[in-house]
């Protein structure tokens, strides 16, 4: 898809990776670089990586609050 963008003069695409809740190192490779490569080689303009949530606060927080609705019983 990204060498169609580029291929197609896209003049910009932001990617994200929903299924990710951290980056890692298939995610910073495949993902950031050799996309950007890809599409930035087939003729795009500018390719933006945008980061997963990692370690943020208000995430954290949230994973949280999620995992102790869903296991209720579970945690003492």
């Amino acid at each position: 898809m990204l060498a169609e963008l580029g291929r197609a003069k896209t003049g910009r695409v932001d990617v994200i990776c929903p299924g990710f809740v951290a980056d890692c190192l298939e995610t910073l490779e495949e993902i950031a670089l050799e996309g950007k490569t890809i599409f930035l080689g087939a003729g795009g303009q500018a390719f933006h990586y945008i980061p997963c949530l990692n370690e943020r606060n208000d995430w954290l927080q949230a994973l949280t609050d999620i995992a102790s609705e869903h296991l209720q019983g579970w945690i003492e």
